[in-house]
């Protein structure tokens, strides 16, 4: 009897990567609860108490900070429903100009890139859920910022329907993916390889196909080359 180890099956390595992911999204959204519940709570007292006495300005960055505190209490609650197997879905008419606007906004913001274009006129209004779909656009745009060329990032997002789905693409002018990685980008804790580049757990790919499952729908990969890559999101339009 031969005493050579053999290699596992392969189902064994993608659940045990599926474990380690909903370990990790579990134990992450569960510390995350308590301080967001806190920031949201100490907003609403502030509004209570100061409201009156706030200006404009003042009275709208105390509502924003509750905004976004619940905003980001609904994607941990998303993520831990994830990590159980079955993600909370809570679907409403989204504004998708207005999100993807939002979105690109508070990412710009964060990472000082002034020269950054986003081209996304005219995009439709769409039944889904706005905390994991806005999730989605957040991943796939903060990538575009990311691996980025040398000339200023510009993002394309466009919709069209047809049948009973929307297609929604995001087009960048990066660096595009090397066509020997193109089939691992959506591997749990894989990421791409850029010299100097912060590197994350290496999930946003993989939540956002695990998202866009729950709603219904799917991502795939275009095109890329050396002019940029293209990402289409298939959405039921009900």
């Amino acid at each position: 009897m031969s005493s050579n180890p053999t290699r596992p099956p392969e189902t064994t390595v993608a659940g045990d990567s599926e474990e380690r992911i909903n370990r990790f999204l579990a134990t992450a959204s569960h510390d995350l609860q308590s301080p967001l519940r806190h920031i949201a709570m100490y907003a609403e007292l502030l509004l209570d108490d100061l409201e009156e006495t706030l200006d404009g300005e003042q009275l709208q960055s105390l509502r924003m900070i509750l905004e976004k505190a619940q905003t980001a209490q609904r994607l941990t609650k998303a993520l831990m429903s994830l990590a159980g197997g079955a993600p909370q879905v809570t679907p409403e008419e989204v504004d998708l100009q207005a999100l993807a606007e939002n979105v690109w906004g508070e990412l710009t913001d964060k990472a000082a890139v002034r020269e950054a274009t986003l081209e996304s006129d005219g995009l439709p209004s769409i039944r889904t859920d706005p905390a994991l779909f806005g999730l989605v656009l957040r991943h796939l745009l903060t990538n575009a910022l990311t691996y980025r060329s040398e000339a200023s990032p510009h993002v394309t997002i466009a919709a069209e329907r047809e049948g009973t789905d929307w297609f929604i693409r995001i087009s960048d002018n990066g660096t595009g993916i090397d066509p020997a990685y193109q089939e691992r980008i959506f591997e749990p804790f894989w990421k791409l390889p850029k010299a100097g580049a912060v590197q994350g757990a290496g999930l946003g790919l993989t939540t956002a196909r695990e998202f866009l499952t729950a709603l219904g729908g799917d991502i795939s990969l275009e095109h890329s080359d050396e002019s940029g890559s293209c990402f289409i999101i298939r959405l039921p339009i009900a």
